[in-house]
């Protein structure tokens, strides 16, 4: 198994938590130099920034006792949003590593490629379908069941 794949399978592990929890199940871990410094998975809240990075991001930062994540890989199950690819760009991630491709909302290659923007003062690298079936398996499910329970 890659350090790709290893460090995505965490994330998945994360994303199931989610699952179990009712929640979309999308999970994200920060890494640097081989050390997990954030994990996190989406949360249904009041909170509209209660995404799986977010909560990694503000985990990490806490752990290192800064906003400057530079040096740090983002693994996450679900291309990062609008929200999330500018949190990555503010915090200063150096990669995003992401499963599934979201063609509705991803913002780091997809629909939108904010994480790479150059007019933006930092840049992350992206690299995406990496486990990308296990991943998209999982929010697949999740949205077949909220359908066949009659929820949007």
């Amino acid at each position: 198994m890659s350090p790709d794949e290893s460090y995505m399978s965490q994330a998945l592990a994360e994303a199931k938590l989610a699952f179990a929890r009712g929640d979309v199940p999308v999970g994200a871990v920060l890494v640097r130099n081989g050390d997990i410094l954030g994990r996190g998975s989406n949360v249904k809240t009041i909170d509209p920034t209660a995404h799986a990075e977010i909560q990694a991001i503000r985990m990490a930062a806490e752990s290192v006792n800064s906003w400057n994540l530079s040096g740090c890989d983002l693994y996450v199950t679900l291309e990062p949003c609008v929200m999330c690819a500018g949190a990555c760009v503010n915090a200063r991630i150096r990669n995003i590593v992401f499963g599934a491709k979201d063609p509705k909302a991803g913002a780091s290659g997809s629909l939108y490629d904010i994480a790479r923007d150059v007019r933006l003062n930092h840049r992350c690298a992206v690299r995406g379908g990496v486990m990308e079936a296990a991943c998209a398996e999982l929010l697949i499910k999740y949205f077949r069941l909220r359908r066949a329970a009659g929820e949007k």
